[in-house]
């Protein structure tokens, strides 16, 4: 059966370092928390270089501890925005070219096609690797510290789906490979130079970057488990993923980040140099800047974040000098226990904008309720075979032959969409996929399984099991 239920909603108890810019928020926070069943949320907003950071519910569900402003999150991709403001402040020094060859900088790239890929292209995402090759990308964990030049030596090898320029698609890869390039060209680990060149300078103490072995105490991520929310905890953070998505911070901490990234100042890198990376990096590029996204209707810079049980939103408005992220400790739902609304409407609201969530959630519920219930049929099938076989026996001539084997066809294409088009659609493998969405990675496997099993077990009675004079 399948059972749909907000089985870990939260209640909003609110604790703010200052009193909330927007008397409204409150409310809205209890009420979208409730509706995505998400344990906790923290945001911080900066208003013409002001600060306020604010947090509601709890670090794990049904626990006593609440959220704070000063709770780690691991903030997923807004992190290469980190990985490119690195980028930015060694090519005002002088030691990276924006329109250089990466094989300038990494030998591992040199004599091969993918060398002639540029360090703008890389920032800009129009590279040529793919989501799906971004999100492929592994290599095994050992102690000897070079986890992430080796999974650039593995991706130098492989062929780019698309010819560098031809057209935009987000990749973990560029990424990955860019922060190689930072380690290569200032001698650093990819963590030191983030920590002791934006993070100590700015503040930021309660953060750090993903090195394999952290083990402070992060809000605890939740999947979404068939209408609820499960905990997740994070084991350990990965060193190989840090440049794409491996800054933890706090909401406190972020709020300095924002602050830096809006002064107009030159501290970090230039006034020009900021404006620069959340402008269209190219013609290829019209809503990516470096390390952003775009905006093309207000000219907002602004970046999401996806981890296994943690989802974030950063935005920025130059033009009003006011800039958000929301932290969440829970991954959305297909359909059901979305957080759209919370990453979006506390956007909105501490921008001091309108927000209506429009957003029909009918087409990804059907989409989750129908490989919920397939297998479901599928088995109750089964069952029916061992009860009642007559009909089956009963089957005769060419009708017969096409009604016993043209379910083997079908389930076996419905096996193919489970296993590969899917994951194909979600530009992730299956396995990657299960950490966001167990449940209907599970759902998608019982359907796959429970389907071929019924049309196979149909044929293997009939020809095998079939009575004599039957």
């Amino acid at each position: 059966m399948l059972a749909i239920g907000f089985l870990a909603s939260a209640k909003a108890a609110p604790s703010s370092e200052t009193a909330a810019p927007f008397e409204s928020t409150e409310d809205f926070v209890a009420a979208e928390l409730r509706a995505a069943g998400a344990p906790g949320l923290a945001y911080v907003a900066v208003d013409n270089g002001a600060i306020t950071a604010h947090a509601y519910g709890q670090v794990r569900a049904g626990g006593s501890e609440k959220v704070s402003p000063h709770t780690r999150f691991v903030i997923g991709s807004i992190s290469k925005s980190f990985t490119a403001l690195a980028i930015m402040m060694l090519v005002e020094a002088g030691a990276v070219d924006l329109d250089g060859k990466v094989s300038q900088y990494l030998d591992v790239f040199q004599e091969r096609p993918t060398g002639k890929i540029t360090v703008r292209q890389l920032l800009s995402h129009t590279s040529g690797y793919s989501t799906k090759q971004g999100n492929d990308t592994h290599t095994d964990e050992t102690d000897n510290g070079d986890d992430l030049q080796r999974q650039v030596a593995q991706i130098a090898a492989w062929s780019p789906a698309h010819t560098p320029d031809a057209r935009w698609q987000y990749s973990n890869a560029n990424y990955i490979i860019l922060g190689v390039l930072i380690e290569r060209v200032s001698g650093e680990t990819f963590a030191s130079f983030i920590e002791s060149k934006i993070l100590d300078p700015l503040g930021m103490e309660q953060s750090f970057v993903a090195d394999d072995g952290a083990t402070v105490t992060f809000a605890v991520g939740h999947q979404p488990w068939f209408g609820g929310k499960r905990p997740f905890e994070y084991k350990r953070t990965a060193r190989v993923t840090a440049p794409a998505g491996g800054v933890v911070s706090t909401a406190s901490d972020l709020g300095l980040y924002l602050a830096m990234m809006l002064n107009d100042a030159d501290d970090l890198i230039s006034a020009k140099s900021k404006a620069a990376m959340m402008r269209p990096a190219s013609a290829a590029s019209p809503f990516y800047g470096l390390g952003w996204y775009i905006n093309t209707d207000n000219g907002d810079a602004y970046h999401g974040g996806l981890s296994p049980g943690i989802e974030t939103r950063a935005t920025l408005s130059r033009e009003e000098n006011k800039g958000v992220v929301v932290l969440i400790n829970a991954n959305s739902g297909i359909g059901f226990g979305v957080n759209t609304a919370l990453l979006y409407g506390v956007s909105a609201k501490a921008l001091g904008r309108d927000f209506e969530n429009r957003e029909n959630l009918w087409g990804p519920r059907s989409l989750f309720l129908m490989f919920a219930i397939l297998p479901v049929l599928f088995v109750l099938g089964i069952i029916r075979l061992g009860f009642d076989r007559q009909g089956l026996y009963a089957k005769t001539g060419a009708f017969g032959a096409f009604s016993l084997w043209f379910p083997v066809g079908i389930t076996l294409a419905l096996a193919w969409t489970c296993w590969r088009l899917i994951p194909l659609l979600f530009g992730t493998p299956l396995n990657t996929l299960a950490l966001y969405q167990p449940d209907f990675v599970l759902t998608l496997i019982a359907t796959a399984a429970s389907g071929v099993i019924w049309a196979v077990l149909r044929i293997g009675l009939f020809y095998v099991g079939k009575p004599a004079g039957a």
